[in-house]
């Protein structure tokens, strides 16, 4: 980073870099909710749309909500302040295609997230395989320094197997090869682990899950005019537990990373960030630091649709 300008361009255009939509892929008491597999979309990644689809009729979906924080892979997109968003999805056998859009405050000011996604979920023996291909859009951003747009696509995959009737296991994995149009690849693996509550011992239409999972996240370097190095690997890990009640969800859930708060600025270009990081002459000359990556509670509210 050659000054606190172009170490924000850089930094401010990778604040969605590890982006993953891996949408989970199940839904109410009946199935427990989805196991966390860091799922782009603040509502969907404790709980995603339908997968259970047998007929060849087009059905659609439609979830809403708000969280305290929206927060990826221990990161917040939203500066820990509340966000809000919505999604709809169309389906036609195994087939799906849908549109979410959420609130942000990220470096570049994009008005919006809007989510445009595409896949097939398909069960093969006793696994559900969810492949997807994914492009994310920020309309309205201002340019900071060299970067005019974070706009980028990303392709993932998902598997989830019940090991009981309580128990779920989950793995994901998803490439971007030009991530926040920084010019460098990313990827991210993770798993995870659900335990429903039995439903003998809750009230009628009542559903209790909980969850927990971690992901690592790794990337090639950026372009030269962003400072042509690789942004730091990072794991992060969440656990929490989700209350459903018919259409309504209520989600508790605890993140962290293990990054640094001055690996947290080179990753998110926090604008916010302040002195007291460690100093890198490559990466973080001021030495700023961040809190966007710091440990966080959130309650998450959504209702889906169908």
């Amino acid at each position: 980073m050659q000054s606190v300008e172009l170490g924000g361009a850089r930094a401010g255009a990778v604040a969605v870099a590890t982006a993953i939509w891996l949408i989970s892929v199940a839904l109410g008491p009946a199935h427990g909710q989805a196991i966390n597999l860091g799922g782009r979309g603040w509502f969907a990644a404790e709980g995603g749309f339908t997968s259970d689809r047998t007929t060849n009729q087009l059905e659609f979906e439609v979830r809403a909500g708000f969280a305290s924080d929206y927060i990826y892979r221990g990161t917040t997109l939203s500066d820990h302040k509340p966000a809000v968003g919505v999604a709809i999805e169309a389906t036609f056998a195994q087939l799906y295609g849908g549109v979410a859009v959420a609130s942000v405050k990220l470096p570049t000011q994009p008005a919006a997230e809007i989510t445009i996604n595409g896949g097939v979920r398909q069960k093969i023996g006793d696994i559900d395989f969810d492949l997807r291909a994914t492009y994310f859009h920020y309309p309205g951003e201002i340019p900071v320094g060299a970067t005019t747009d974070i706009d980028y696509w990303e392709a993932g995959v998902r598997a989830d197997k019940r090991i009981t009737e309580s128990i779920r296991v989950a793995a994901g994995f998803a490439y971007s090869p030009n991530v926040s149009n920084t010019g460098a690849w990313s990827k991210y693996a993770a798993a995870g682990l659900g335990y429903d509550l039995p439903s003998s011992l809750l009230p009628p239409d009542i559903g209790v899950s909980f969850t927990g999972g971690a992901g690592y996240s790794w990337f090639g370097n950026q372009s030269q005019e962003l400072g042509g190095f690789a942004l730091p690997a990072y794991l992060n890990w969440q656990a929490g537990v989700t209350f459903t009640r018919k259409v309504f969800n209520l989600d508790l859930r605890y993140y962290d990373t293990n990054l640094s708060k001055g690996n947290c600025f080179v990753l998110t270009g926090d604008p916010n960030a302040h002195p007291g990081g460690s100093i890198d002459p490559v990466t973080n000359p001021e030495g700023l630091a961040s809190n966007w990556c710091s440990a966080t509670v959130v309650a998450k509210f959504w209702f889906a649709l169908n």
